[in-house]
């Protein structure tokens, strides 16, 4: 989804459930809440959210924050639990390379890791990159490949996620 890869990072400081659900199976409820709480009806495309969620205005951000406490009220109530969902889709797919010895995500972790090596050792090396958004699209996801890789090998960040939302919400604000 376009919407999280562009605004993860923003959703996910002002609204961390939101942007849990953006990522899974309850993501059109995420989006019909986000499309409320910015455009004012729940039918927003991804791209008027995204237009929208460009241009935030700060009483938008906190239309978005008071959205998010009822999306949780409203995933409790239907017995949703964002984090189990999550954890049981890594737990998943961890358990099928198990149970089937597929060689396919060591191989495509290795070509991955790799990919990132070789533009690591160009960067040292002072290898120019180009400028051509298309290079920069290719390096952006090959960044969330190598996220991808290391946590389905290691685990998950959500652990850490929590933790840059609890030190960004204790942070004064001025």
């Amino acid at each position: 989804m376009d919407i999280l890869k562009t605004f993860g990072p923003l959703i996910g400081q002002v609204a961390p459930t939101i942007a849990t659900a953006l990522g899974g199976p309850v993501a059109g409820m995420a989006v019909r809440a986000l499309s409320n709480a910015l455009l004012g009806h729940e039918n927003g495309t991804e791209d008027d959210i995204s237009a929208a969620l460009a241009s935030a205005t700060p009483e938008q951000l906190a239309s978005i924050k008071r959205i998010e406490n009822d999306f949780k009220v409203q995933m409790k109530s239907l017995d949703i639990d964002l984090v189990k969902i999550s954890a049981d889709d890594r737990k998943s797919a961890r358990d099928m390379q198990v149970s089937t010895h597929y060689n396919i995500p060591a191989i495509l972790a290795t070509i991955v890791i790799g990919g990132f090596g070789i533009i690591t050792a160009m960067k040292v090396l002072g290898i120019s990159m180009s400028s051509d958004p298309t290079v920069q699209d290719l390096l952006t996801t090959l960044r969330d490949g190598v996220i991808l890789v290391l946590s389905f090998y290691f685990g998950s960040s959500s652990n850490s996620r929590d933790k840059d939302t609890m030190l960004y919400n204790s942070t004064p604000k001025e």
